[in-house]
């Protein structure tokens, strides 16, 4: 399903990056998957920049807000009340980072941070409905959990957002969360990897050859921070941009 028109609620339907240098993180991306940057005109965007391929919008780039905060890409989840959605958040145990406001006329948000440290966004929709194109080369395809305490994290998003559980037996077992019988994430415990690596969403996007793109990654200044490794969709690694925002690529097998 590369093109998509509108996302059900419960379904991630939104990355964004926050960057210390927006600019050369356009530079990056457009690089390493063909993406067009286009800054938001509008003086209270603050520099907010889209990012397309092929004319559709596939995800976006901005300022940190806070100095402290760390350069990461962000998953969106689609809501059709953020105000319901964030009185869930707290009453499953959550955090309300930010709570729901308008962003212009595109929608309506909130950052949260579920109880096991992980945080995420959510996007009640207007002008802007969520990313135009998925599942395709050079484009977002998966979000992924890694948590610390899975069963903690499981129950809350259960309870946020209703999501059902496909449980997969291993080292580490895998889970992943539907919506309608549909998978739309995915999740693990964070079991193999450093104390130091704090709970988060990752963020995986296709790619047609993971061996050239890891080329272009560290002949544009960023490193391979893990793998390649084989897994059974198809061989992945994990990347970090010059800025220090990390995320994954995958060579899906057809």
């Amino acid at each position: 399903m590369p093109d998509v028109a509108t996302y059900a609620p419960g379904t991630p339907m939104w990355i964004d990056l926050s960057t210390p240098d927006v600019k050369a993180a356009s530079a990056f991306y457009g690089k390493l998957f063909g993406w067009e940057a286009h800054v938001t005109p509008e003086p209270e965007a603050g520099g907010y920049t889209m990012f397309t391929l092929k004319g559709k919008e596939v995800g976006a780039a901005g300022p940190l807000q806070n100095p402290q905060q760390p350069p990461a890409w962000m998953m969106y989840v689609a809501t059709d009340d953020a105000e319901r959605t964030a009185k869930k958040v707290q009453e499953a145990g959550g955090t309300v980072i930010a709570p729901p406001f308008d962003v212009m006329k595109a929608g309506r948000m909130a950052v949260f941070q579920d109880p096991t440290g992980a945080f995420f966004s959510v996007w009640q929709p207007k002008e802007h409905q969520g990313a135009e194109i998925v599942n395709e080369s050079n484009a977002w395809s998966w979000s992924e959990l890694y948590s610390r305490d899975m069963a903690k994290a499981k129950a809350f998003y259960q309870k946020v957002f209703g999501w059902g559980l496909k449980e997969t037996p291993g080292e580490p077992p895998y889970t992943e969360f539907q919506v309608d019988g549909r998978s739309v994430a995915g999740g693990m415990p964070m079991s193999m990897m450093p104390a130091e690596v704090p709970p988060h969403w990752a963020t995986y996007f296709n790619v047609a050859n993971l061996n050239e793109s890891l080329k272009t990654v560290k002949g544009q200044g960023g490193r391979v921070l893990f793998g390649p490794q084989d897994t059974p969709m198809g061989p992945f690694a994990t990347v970090q941009d010059p800025q220090g925002a990390t995320f994954n690529v995958i060579e899906i097998r057809s």
